[in-house]
């Protein structure tokens, strides 16, 4: 927009010669000019606060990751309080020390062969004592190879042709072991490492060439036979009374976004890519919209559509009050912040005093506070510079916060009403965090095909770890037709 442009002398005196009318038009024109100028204004000043707000987030008053702070990381403002606690291993800690064992596999005696004061000879003097050392160390590692022979034999007496029968898992005329294919699974799909470094890596430790394509196979053989149990899971999910934390993020595959949408409890995770976020992606994992029970999330709108019991995730309420706090100086979002801190200090030492619910005129007290704090933060909000027409003054981040947080109030304190519900949803940000990191190390996936065998094993990785399991061993199990069951499951699989 060209900058408007004060009237000249010469055109002031000008009308003020032709008399009243002249001047009047003047300031008309002038009154136009002035009223576009200050809407100009206020849409310059919604640009510079919304600019201000993008600059001003980071890791800690928001929901972006912490990759994002950069070189600007902040300084860490933990929610939670002090413990009093010194760093390090408290007192009790088990620890865990090296520790010499009582019958070592190995034991290399150093004799003394002679005084070391008058050099003599004491090769035959029995010693008195012994000082004990004992040093931990891998063996010369190499790949143990298995040849597996079938007989051929002609019966004599009816003609027959017989041949004896391979072991079931013996297949191919050369192939890998599941013990050392599930290593190749374990290094890329459980500790993220890529392809190209997962087969230098083999080869290093056991000196043996591994091609990318066997490791895909691996994963690939994995998936499959972990298939059964993440069907499993995902009726686990739909029907259990526990409350179940969902979350979602963005993947490419072959250079197109995708979502990879997560669903667990402290025993499982299920994971499930989908081309699209919103419901569509949401029905097609099929676990949100057959839920009836407890369903935490983070408040993003599509989850609203479906009838379940919702609960929302205050941590990402107690970063969005520090953000409101340090960018707008909104008291009500100091007070808001510091009572839902209390109140979860409230529930978790009922808890921990064996209790399943607050009184009633606890619940009753918090309420009230929470309802004061939300009409101070009308009045506090009514008092901020309102927003050009363009857009309504609702739309500003404080007012889009204390909307949803009266509109769900009920869902906002669920964790109060109800102790099976969580303060938060970090279990699934936990969940889906390691999938970011897979992004990071190694990029998209070339191949949608390859991106759901990696979520399906990463989804059993998930679950073995939840439940204190080894997973090269469940990996092993898993490629041998046994895998790892979790207890959460009716009727359980052996190990």
């Amino acid at each position: 927009m060209e900058p408007k442009k004060l009237p000249s002398d010469e055109i002031i005196h000008g009308a003020y010669v032709q008399g009243e009318s002249a001047v009047q038009a003047l300031f008309e024109a002038q009154g136009k000019c002035i009223r576009a100028m200050e809407a100009q204004i206020q849409v310059l000043e919604s640009r510079v606060q919304a600019l201000a707000d993008q600059l001003n987030k980071n890791s800690g008053n928001s929901s972006q990751p912490p990759s994002s702070d950069g070189l600007k990381k902040p300084q860490p403002k933990s929610q939670r309080g002090r413990s009093g606690k010194t760093s390090g291993g408290q007192a009790g800690h088990a620890g865990q020390t090296l520790k010499a064992v009582a019958e070592p596999d190995k034991v290399v005696v150093h004799r003394v062969i002679d005084c070391a004061h008058c050099q003599a000879d004491l090769a035959a003097v029995v010693a008195s004592s012994l000082d004990k050392r004992q040093v931990f160390e891998l063996p010369a590692v190499a790949l143990v190879v298995t040849e597996h022979q079938a007989e051929h034999k002609h019966c004599p007496w009816c003609g027959q042709e017989n041949q004896a029968t391979f072991p079931a898992d013996v297949t191919q005329p050369t192939q890998y072991g599941p013990r050392f294919r599930a290593q190749l699974v374990y290094f890329h799909s459980g500790q993220f490492i890529p392809l190209a470094r997962t087969a230098e890596i083999v080869e290093g430790l056991y000196q043996q060439p591994v091609a990318q394509a066997t490791i895909l196979a691996a994963v690939a053989e994995v998936a499959h036979q972990a298939a059964p149990v993440n069907a499993a899971l995902k009726t686990y999910l739909i029907e259990t009374s526990e409350a179940v934390d969902f979350d979602e993020t963005g993947t490419r595959v072959n250079g197109k976004l995708h979502w990879l949408h997560s669903a667990g409890t402290t025993q499982a995770t299920v994971y499930s890519l989908q081309p699209k976020r919103g419901s569509t992606g949401i029905d097609a994992a099929g676990i949100l919209n057959k839920r009836h029970g407890w369903s935490i999330h983070d408040a993003w709108q599509p989850y609203f559509k479906y009838a379940v019991q919702h609960g929302l995730c205050n941590a990402h309420h107690v970063r969005e009050l520090t953000f409101m706090a340090e960018q707008y100086h909104q008291q009500w979002a100091v007070d808001m912040r510091h009572l839902l801190c209390h109140i979860k200090d409230t529930v978790e030492h009922a808890k921990a005093d064996g209790r399943t619910s607050l009184s009633l005129e606890q619940s009753a007290v918090f309420n009230h506070r929470y309802t004061v704090v939300l009409n101070a933060a009308e009045d506090e909000i009514a008092l901020l510079p309102p927003l050009p027409a363009a857009r309504h003054p609702k739309n500003s981040p404080p007012a889009n916060l204390l909307k949803r947080l009266t509109e769900h109030h009920a869902q906002v304190l669920a964790f109060m009403d109800d102790f099976r519900v969580p303060f938060d949803n970090n279990l699934a940000e936990r969940d889906v965090r390691m999938m970011k990191v897979q992004q990071k190390v190694s990029g998209g996936f070339r191949a949608l095909a390859t991106a759901q065998h990696f979520c399906a094993v990463r989804g059993y990785i998930a679950t073995v770890r939840k439940n204190g399991q080894s997973i090269l061993a469940a990996l092993t199990h898993a490629l041998t037709g046994s895998p790892f069951y979790p207890p959460c499951l009716s009727p359980s699989t052996p190990e």
